[in-house]
């Protein structure tokens, strides 16, 4: 006579095999998606703890500077920011106030701009411009500029528009 049919046992274990498949598809899916394209990248945002780990002192580790809350790439400047350079004293932290008064010292580098003269903001704005935002990638910004004091979302960031934007992942 005819064998028996397919009992549920079976239909149940290829089911579950179905699944698993699926899900291992979807898995694949989310591991390889493609970056969003410029304009919709996510938004790496550095505390000053993670910052810190920038500060060209450990060999073969990126460089980054913060400007106006901007994070900047200087790797490719390492001989003026790197170990023992001349304006290491600036990386691994927003120095603003430092580079608005063209000064090094460690009171001086802060993100707090409080009481710098039209000039220095002048002076500020022009380096920003022509200096970090013309030479080198933003990879960032600072916490302290994309959140309020309370942790919520500053409504007033807009992403600087630069034309060789792009966050590179760094894990």
């Amino acid at each position: 006579g005819p064998g028996p049919g397919p009992g549920p046992g079976m239909a149940g274990g290829a089911g579950r095999l179905l699944l698993v498949a699926l899900l291992a598809a979807a898995e694949r899916e989310l591991r390889f998606k493609p970056p969003p394209p410029p304009g919709e990248a996510p938004v790496r945002l550095f505390t000053e703890p993670e910052l810190a780990r920038y500060d060209g002192q450990q060999e073969g580790q990126p460089i980054y500077l913060a400007v106006k809350g901007v994070v900047f790439d200087v790797t490719s400047g390492k001989e003026f920011y790197g170990k023992g350079a001349p304006y290491n004293a600036l990386v691994g932290k927003d120095s603003t106030r430092g580079v608005a008064k063209m000064s090094l010292d460690p009171a001086d580098l802060t993100h707090d701009i409080t009481g710098l003269t039209e000039e220095e903001l002048k002076s500020l704005d022009d380096i920003f411009n022509n200096v970090y935002k013309a030479k080198y990638p933003i990879v960032g910004y600072t916490s302290r500029r994309i959140l309020n004091e309370d942790g919520s979302p500053n409504l007033d960031f807009k992403p600087e528009d630069q034309p060789h934007f792009n966050i590179r992942d760094e894990f």
